[in-house]
């Protein structure tokens, strides 16, 4: 279907890469990996057609056609949600005397399917597009190209832009999909997920590796072995034979053998492998230690927040203590973002009291960079901001920093608002590094990361003596930091005593990454629960304790205790069944698992509703038993 030939591109003195090849055919399913800046985006254009190769040939298979989604959208004029999945087709007759002919009947109800599968509610497809955020714009994107299934889709980190529930939704789709598939990602399990092949490039050349994203290190890894053994082997035979040269090439009855020792040292030069490299260009930092904080870092007391009407919390409490790594996993909506943003002290709380431990110092990552960055400011200058009399950073200290971020001569005045979203997430790290927080909070950090920036990322967390507490949908960032699991759902924290795995089997989870979005029995959160007509006022006289209850009246409040235990019981095993629903892959088709999050919210509130209403009706019916 496409075939590149002997392909290479330059950009004045520097070579991104040459002589590269690939033939890519109908049911091929690729990753293209490789460090920031090695030219992944580029190859990708000269795929496309809108850059040139300097050498070499790029020809598609008559017929064939393609389809990109870059990591940016472009911005949009009046089209709405559907008319961007829909690609502007028409959807229905104009006129009466319009002809159908042209119309693809089937076009709108598999767009309106797949904009659901990726988050859009019914009532957003039809608003104009420009009333959304860039994210749902590029999910609008997506589902324009799942809708037109062209033989291969070339996609630029497509998963950026998306929560794990359409993120998941979106893996099991390309799994089904027809056509060929090359994706560049630094999505580990989503490579593992959908690639039979990866191809990485790394130093100009274009390296093919079988299996996925897993298999692709195991064999690099065994390639690298292979060819360390192999050239110190040659090594040491051209020592061996040079050594031979030196101590007989100046006598003359053992000329002839040095001189035909000279002409192998030669051949084996010319054969011999290149020494191995490690990849150099890659983010490599400590974080440098904060203060010690008191024991007690955070705490959150009766706390109550809402937007508008929408109550996320009433009545929280929390505690956080020195060293701690808490992941916050929980249904999208749950109010994990939001726990984040009321830890940074980002947004005000409508109740209750935050209440920061001695000599704690909290630091905020927002998922959105922006938040983080001045877009107006150089990169240096993001930097130089930072100054204060107890740090003194000076110019050179700050582009040291910097430099260790991978931003160095003119790099660091590129202005802020151009950078990459890879480039804007390493700064944002740099900047912690100036005045590092003791309370690090932090809202996906690996988004926009490459693959080797997040295991520097994890290796310097690892070192880091602060409390940490984050929200992130990478499995393996949680596994190998061992973060605790803090589980948020419908108002109320669960902690699980133990790491990610921990958390798995306590949970009865099937699949490791739907788990971070699931619900569970524990998540009862504390609501009002409205006053039961049936249970109030039984008997006037005694709820003042001063007359003593007949057998009728008790009856009918052990008829009525039973009644309601029965109801919870029942709501309960409804609720059990939901949350097994949401452990079967299989629930994140055609929208699903969205439908089912929203269904147990609501039977999560039903049960607490109840459960308040037997122990009112039990603890009523006790009192009267005792009289």
């Amino acid at each position: 279907m496409l075939t590149l030939a002997d392909v290479s591109k330059s950009y004045g003195t520097r070579e991104l890469f040459s002589q590269v090849s690939l033939f890519v055919a109908r049911t091929d399913r690729y990753g293209l990996v490789g460090p920031n800046g090695a030219g992944k985006s580029t190859l990708f254009n000269l795929i496309l057609g809108e850059e040139t190769p300097d050498t070499g040939v790029i020809e598609w298979e008559r017929g064939a056609d393609f389809g990109f989604l870059p990591q940016e959208s472009a911005p949009v004029g009046e089209e709405t949600i559907l008319g961007i999945a829909t690609n502007g087709a028409k959807l229905d007759l104009l006129d009466d005397n319009d002809e159908d002919y042209d119309i693809d009947w089937t076009l709108e109800p598999r767009a309106r399917k797949i904009l659901a599968g990726l988050g859009f509610k019914d009532a957003d497809m039809d608003l104009p597009a420009k009333k959304f955020s860039g994210g749902w714009i590029m999910r609008a994107h997506m589902a324009r190209l799942l809708v037109s299934e062209p033989a291969l889709l070339l996609l630029d980190e497509p998963t950026n832009h998306l929560d794990l529930e359409a993120l998941l939704w979106f893996q099991d789709y390309l799994t089904r999909y027809p056509g060929g598939l090359v994706i560049i990602s630094h999505d580990r399990a989503f490579l593992n997920a959908l690639c039979t092949g990866m191809l990485e490039l790394r130093g100009g050349t274009l390296h093919r590796y079988h299996g996925n994203y897993d298999d692709y290190l195991a064999e690099k890894d065994a390639r690298f072995e292979q060819q360390l053994a192999l050239f110190k082997n040659q090594q040491r035979e051209i020592a061996h034979q040079q050594r031979f040269v030196d101590r007989f090439g100046a006598k003359a009855s053992m000329a002839t053998r040095a001189k035909s020792k000279e002409k192998h040292i030669e051949r084996l030069k010319a054969d011999a492998v290149e020494s191995p490299e490690e990849d150099l260009k890659r983010i490599n930092f400590r974080f440098p230690q904060p203060a010690r904080s008191g024991l007690k870092v955070i705490e959150l007391k009766n706390v109550e927040q809402a937007y508008g009407e929408h109550v996320v919390y009433r009545d929280l409490n929390f505690t956080a203590e020195r060293g701690q790594k808490l992941v916050l996993v929980g249904p999208n909506g749950a109010g994990k973002s939001t726990l984040l943003k009321i830890l940074g002290d980002v947004i005000p709380i409508r109740g209750g009291a935050r209440e920061l431990g001695a000599n704690v110092t909290p630091g905020y990552f927002a998922q959105n960079r922006g938040e983080n960055l001045k877009l107006d400011l150089t990169v240096l200058e993001n930097m130089m901001e930072l100054r204060t009399a107890q740090n003194d950073l000076t110019e050179q200290q700050a582009r040291a920093i910097l430099g260790a971020f991978l931003f160095r001569k003119d790099d660091v005045f590129k202005n802020t608002s151009v950078l990459s979203g890879g480039e804007k997430s390493r700064l944002a790290l740099a900047r912690l590094l100036v005045d590092p927080p003791n309370l690090l909070l932090m809202d996906e950090p690996t988004t926009h990361l490459d693959i080797a920036s997040i295991d520097a990322l994890i290796n310097a967390l690892k070192t880091f003596e602060g409390t940490f507490i984050f929200i992130s949908h990478d499995v393996h960032f949680i596994r190998a930091l061992d973060a605790h699991v803090l589980h948020v759902h419908s108002g109320r924290l669960t902690p699980y005593a133990g790491n990610y795995d921990y958390y798995l089997e306590k949970s009865k989870a099937t699949d490791a990454r739907a788990a971070l979005t699931a619900g569970f029995t524990d998540g009862r959160p504390p609501q009002a629960a409205p006053e039961n007509p049936k249970t109030k006022n039984l008997n006037p006289k005694t709820d003042t304790g001063s007359e003593k209850p007949t057998a009728g009246e008790l009856r009918k409040l052990r008829e009525e205790v039973g009644l309601l235990e029965k109801r919870v019981s029942e709501l309960e095993a409804t609720q059990g069944e939901l949350t097994a629903a949401l452990e079967d892959p299989a629930s994140y088709q055609n929208g699903q698992a969205q439908h089912l999050n929203r269904e147990l919210s609501v039977v999560v509130d039903q049960i607490a509703a109840a459960t308040a209403e037997w122990e009112k009706a039990a603890t009523k019916l006790a009192e009267l038993e005792a009289l």
